[in-house]
Order: C-alpha cells, then structure tokens, then sequence
C-alpha cells in the first residue's frame, strides 16, 4: 500500500491563478510554516492545499527552485507513476494522431500535455527524451516503462543536454535506454524527407514546431531564390527546393549543420538547387550584401535571443538588426520570413522589429500571413509560457 501523499500549503489568497488552472507553484507562494520546502526533496509528491485546505492538485517539487512545485494532476490526488504517464502518453498520443497522417511530431510538449519538465519527439518507431529538471528526473524508469507499453518503440534516446538541466547541474549525457538508435534517424514534413541526427545535433534533433509555416511556404517559392538563415539541417530550405525554389542558399554558422543540409537535399534529388554558406548570420549577410547578392524570398529562423525578460531589450535590438539585414538581401516584392523562439517577445513586438527594420532598410513591408506553432506544441490557454513561436510572412514593397 502506498504511502499518503504529504500535503502543501499556499499563503493565504496565492491560489487565485491555479484555480484559473496554471500548474506552477511559487516558493513565495507557500505557507513557510506550515510547508516548509527544506523538508522536501526534487520530485516529492504532494498535495497542493489552499491555505484553508481545499485540495488544487498534485505535484512533484522542486524546493531548490523558483518554482518549487508543478502540477501533474489538477483536481486529484494521485501518485505520479507508470499509470499516470500509461494514460497521459494515450491522451496525447490520440491529439497527434488526430492532428497528423505519419509518426513524425512532438508527442509530449510539458505543461500542455499535463506532464510538466518533459519532452517527447517522435520519429516513427524512435523516442527522444528530455527530462528537463531534477523532480521530473526521479521518475524515469516509470515513464520509460509506460512509454514501452504505449508505442513498443524500437529505441527510446534520453537526451540530456538542455540548458534547463545545466541550470541545475544535471548530467547532459545522452544515452540509448531501450533499444537501438541510429545517429540519424528519418522523418517526413509536410511531404519532404529528411535525416535528423538525434545523438549529437541540436535539443532532440530536429524542430517540428515551425511545421506548419514551413507548409506556407509552397504558393510563395515557385521559381524564386531563397535565402535559408539559421538553416540548421534546411528544415526550411530543403522544403522550399522541394516547393520549386529555383535555388536555395542555406546558410548556418556550423558545418556539421550544412553537412546535414547537403544529405537532405541529396535525399530528395534536390541537391542541384541546394547551395551552402558557412559562417555567423551577421558577419556574412553583410557582406553577401557587400557582393551584391539579392532573393526573392528571406527566411530568417534564429535561435532565442530572448532566454530571460531581462534580456528583452539587447534581443529586441537583434531581432530588429537580423531583420535589417535580410532585408537588405531582398529584392523588391520579395517576402520576408521572420521567426522568433523566444517566448518573451511577444508577435506585435516581432512585427515592431521588422517595422523598425523596414524604415533603417528604407523600404516599407505589408504582412500577408502569419504562423504559430502546430498542433503537436498545444497551447495550455491558462499558461502563457506555452505560447512561444512566431513566423510572420512580410512582402517587402
């Protein structure tokens, strides 16, 4: 028999945004007497109370951090085990089914999908794993079991080297714990095939969230040149080639990156319209500027530059700067593609850059479309850290 879940109390009036159902709990939100968090340890079952005992959920802790505790079952009391994740993974399994035709996509995305600090990727029959703090962590091998159970994957890849776990000074091995897992592993989007390598490229190995703005590029690349920066793999520039794009330039500061972009193109017959670039965005745009260089169409997909609110405004300014530049690449009527990561800057900010960008270019822009993250990155609507990814489409007039 199990033993009871301990219980955790709230200060008085901190429960008003988990009852609007947020999962995160605050350290300044508990009651330091009643609950003190040294008594706890990371991925400690409990209770969630109101500070006049009403129950809001159960969660495991994180004492040691900010949020200290993060809700897996709101509205219950229930242990975090093998059962719990048995029936979270068929509840998201169900929405990807639902939403895609092949086993290409992010199959757990955290909050969204009630299982807090985990990400799953899937690729066919091949799992990659992100346990991205220390209380998520404690339950490995449940999870992994459950994940067993559910998709009798071939191989399941934990990954370990994300920035969150290096914050808390967790291993960032990776490591096969089921099975067999290829370097790189194959995937389809949006009808193109590409090779993604798992162990050593960047966070799981590829970037399903982009993929539906990446399908909207189809009416706007047909006999055009594009320009693909942050290329990463060409999660962008291989599609566009496929697409029509008469010609494509991808551009990445990492030549194992480009290694991946020439192996794509290669395995969609594409690499007749598939150049590379190696170097930092800034410094060669600049002088692709320099040599006279021009697109029809500019695809600018950086990383976050935005990781804390505290960094907004030095990432507004390099958004804004990247934004500049792609512009300065694009002929007149062309399109300008620009996407954010960063969760702290919202979508009228990114268009604020790109306007910004627009009057130093000295040119004006129209927005003609713009794109989110797909249905396998659902949007929790009470947690608004759920919501992070923009791709705005600008004609530059």
């Amino acid at each position: 028999m199990q033993a009871p879940i301990p219980d955790l109390y709230l200060s008085k009036g901190a429960d008003r945004r988990l009852r609007g159902g947020h999962l995160w709990v605050y350290s300044n939100e508990i009651d330091s007497k009643r609950s003190p968090l040294g008594h706890f340890e990371s991925g400690d079952t409990v209770c969630v109370k109101t500070a006049d005992g009403k129950l809001l959920g159960s969660a495991y802790m994180e004492p040691r951090s900010l949020i200290c505790a993060r809700l897996y079952a709101p509205g219950e009391a229930r242990q975090l085990d093998q059962t719990l994740f048995d029936s979270r993974l068929r509840t998201a399994l169900e929405g990807r089914e639902g939403a895609f035709d092949l086993p290409y996509y992010r199959l757990v995305y955290g909050d969204s999908d009630t299982l807090p600090g985990l990400v799953i990727d899937r690729f066919g029959d091949y799992l990659v794993v992100q346990l991205n703090n220390e209380g998520i962590e404690r339950y490995r091998e449940p999870l992994l079991q459950a994940l067993i159970e559910v998709l009798q994957p071939a191989g399941i890849l934990l990954r370990g080297d994300s920035r969150s776990r290096r914050e808390q000074g967790l291993s960032d091995d990776s490591e096969v714990v089921h099975g067999e897992v290829p370097a790189e592993v194959p995937l389809q989007e949006n009808g193109v095939r590409f090779l993604a390598p798992v162990l050593e490229g960047q966070k799981t190995g590829w970037f399903y969230d982009h993929r539906m703005a990446r399908a909207r590029l189809a009416p706007w690349v047909p006999g055009k040149s594009v320009l693909d920066v942050y290329s990463y793999i060409g999660g962008w520039g291989v599609q566009a080639a496929a697409f029509g794009a008469a010609q494509v330039c991808c551009l990445d500061s990492s030549a194992r990156a480009l290694e991946g972009v020439a192996a794509n193109a290669r395995l969609n017959g594409l690499e007749d319209r598939v150049t590379v670039r190696r170097g930092s965005a800034p410094e060669t745009m600049a002088a692709m500027r320099q040599e006279g260089c021009q697109y029809d169409v500019v695809v600018l997909d950086p990383p976050a530059f935005i990781q804390r609110k505290k960094d907004l405004k030095k990432g507004f300014a390099a958004y804004r700067r990247i934004n500049e530049l792609g512009l300065q690449l694009l002929r007149p009527g062309g399109l300008l593609v620009a996407g954010s990561c960063s969760m702290h800057l919202g979508r009228s900010d990114l268009m604020l850059a790109m306007q910004q960008a627009a009057v130093r270019a000295g040119c004006q822009l129209r927005v003609v479309e713009q794109g989110a993250q797909g249905p396998d990155h659902p949007i929790h609507p009470a947690i608004p850290e759920t919501e992070y990814l923009k791709a705005i489409f600008a004609r530059r007039l």
